[in-house]
């Protein structure tokens, strides 16, 4: 059988009928897998971040841009657009503490899908476990694999000393 074509953040790939499988590895990232079952094409893509607001330059690792060229693509291989429709995953809460990149990636990816029209007919999103997602493009099968939850080691402190001084409570 096969290897899958893997992807990592900021690339997406599109396959048809005699094509393999993709697969990514998700944290906070989201993975769209988009699909035309009429005409047996589809494809996936990985994104970083749901935009560019620090002014970085236009790359797929941004949501809008990621789903423009997935979507492009998939038309140029026959796709309509009408016909598309959406799995996506990922979004995790990988970090405790830090600012949920994750549910903002997933908030992004179902708004955006809801105002093209494209119709989202399977999702995971959020949670604490990365994800192992594969995708067939010319049949839109997904399946994904949750990894193991991320877990930073917690820091030991010893109690802190008493501090002597000088002042009388009464």
């Amino acid at each position: 059988m096969p290897r899958p074509k893997h992807i990592s953040q900021g690339e997406y790939a599109t396959g048809g009928a005699d094509s393999t499988s993709i697969a990514t590895i998700l944290g906070s990232c989201v993975a769209t897998c988009m699909y035309d079952e009429v005409a047996q094409v589809g494809g996936m893509n990985h994104f970083l971040l749901p935009d560019s607001s620090g002014g970085l330059a236009h790359t797929a690792s941004f949501g809008v841009n990621a789903m423009e060229l997935l979507i492009n693509d998939l038309v140029k291989m026959g796709a309509r657009r009408d016909r598309l429709k959406a799995k996506v995953f990922g979004g995790g809460r990988m970090i405790a503490g830090l600012s949920d990149v994750g549910q903002k990636n997933g908030a992004f990816i179902l708004d955006f899908l809801s105002k093209e029209g494209i119709p989202c007919v399977g999702q995971s999103l959020g949670g604490t476990q990365a994800r192992r997602v594969e995708f067939w493009p010319s049949t839109g099968r997904a399946r994904q694999k949750l990894l193991g939850e991320a877990q930073l080691p917690e820091e030991v402190r010893p109690p802190p000393k008493p501090i002597a001084n000088d002042v009388e409570l009464f």
